[in-house]
């Protein structure tokens, strides 16, 4: 390819493949203040979870995780189980069912590290994720 066509094609992938999360999380970031809440520590705290199930609790959890990210509070964006089973108070033998569940819907992601798999939610489902909760709580109220 010629120096000018690679900058074009340089130029279409910037402008029309690149993803800016912090677009994305500002763009949700009402509706997700509805039901996660973010300590200074990094935490993520689930608002109302006694009317979700524990699939919903682990996906906004994992949206927290990323607003904490994005935020400058948390290292990181994805989750191992040991956390999400002390944060959110769920044991072992149901949290795993309810992660296998998430992956195979392709909600999830698995992430190796070392001899432990985390998790971490793709930004393209953030918005949707957000909207079924919203429209579960309002039907529940």
């Amino acid at each position: 390819m010629t120096e000018n066509k690679e900058n074009t094609l340089k130029k279409r992938i910037i402008e029309e493949m690149t993803v800016d999360y912090a677009n994305a999380l500002e763009k949700d970031f009402d509706l997700a203040k509805q039901f996660i809440r973010i300590t200074k520590a990094g935490k993520v705290d689930i608002l109302l979870k006694d009317k979700l199930n524990g699939m919903e609790q682990i996906l906004l959890y994992l949206i927290g995780k990323m607003y904490a990210k994005e935020a400058g509070l948390s290292s990181n964006d994805d989750v191992g189980n040991k956390e999400l089973m002390n944060e959110l108070g769920v044991p072992k033998g149901s949290l795993l069912p309810w992660l296998k569940n998430l992956r195979d819907e392709n909600k999830i992601k698995p992430i190796k590290t070392g001899k432990y798999t985390h998790h971490s939610i793709s930004i393209n489902f953030i918005e949707k994720i957000l909207k079924s909760v919203e429209n579960k709580i309002k039907k529940s109220a």
